[in-house]
């Protein structure tokens, strides 16, 4: 059965930090592939001093280019309206049917998921692997929507093998990645002084944002 992660985001700009993220999970969870889709209007975030969507699309895929198994997916900003996980997930269903789906979420994300729309629904539809992230214990997952999900909820050394026809032993399953401490806003913030963006997201990436002139104002 093949596997496909779907890490969402607004990857406002994409860098090493989402990918680290991605390639460890792919890595330890055995996933065939993970389809990086960026949000064309992200439900929870201000929209204010973005990148465009289309530009947001092409660093994302600038940043997947000869790195095996990661993918672009322009599915939500091709879409062009707000961009909910129940839509992209049955949207993605139907061009993979006979595949098994994760959502790739960091733990900080996945605390809110009371608030996602049909969040019901997603965790029923779909299986999802929650990641460490920098100041979050990877353990408040447990106690997320007042408890209730608990029985559901794992480490990944326990759910066995994602891939088998047998399902895997939880739905929401935990993945303790070594993550990198950085963040979309602090590139943004150094793309707008005009300083060196070396080491925080791959060079295609810098060179997109230098540019176009991301970030950067009037």
């Amino acid at each position: 059965m093949k596997t496909i992660g779907l890490y969402g985001g607004t990857f406002d700009p994409i860098h090493f930090g989402h990918l680290r993220a991605a390639a460890e999970v792919r890595r330890r969870a055995r996933l065939d592939r993970v389809l990086f889709i960026p949000s064309y209007l992200p439900p929870h975030k201000a929209s204010g001093g973005s990148a465009p969507p289309a530009d947001r699309l092409r660093m994302v895929e600038l940043a997947c280019r000869r790195r095996p198994g990661f993918e672009a997916s322009p599915i939500e900003v091709e879409a062009r309206e707000k961009s909910y996980s129940i839509l992209t997930l049955r949207k993605v269903r139907a061009l993979a049917p006979g595949a098994r789906l994760f959502f790739i979420v960091g733990v900080d994300a996945f605390l809110d998921i009371g608030t996602w729309h049909q969040h019901d629904k997603v965790l029923e539809e779909c299986f999802f692997i929650v990641t460490a992230r920098p100041g979050f214990e990877l353990a408040r997952a447990r106690g997320v929507l007042g408890g209730r999900l608990e029985r559901r909820i794992g480490p990944l050394a326990d759910a066995g093998d994602l891939g088998t026809p047998k399902p895997p032993r939880f739905r929401i399953i935990l993945a303790p990645i070594r993550a990198i401490d950085i963040s979309s806003t602090q590139v943004r913030e150094l793309a707008r002084r005009g300083r060196s963006l070396e080491g925080l997201v791959p060079r295609a990436v810098a060179a997109h944002i230098r540019e176009r002139r991301l970030y950067r104002g009037p």
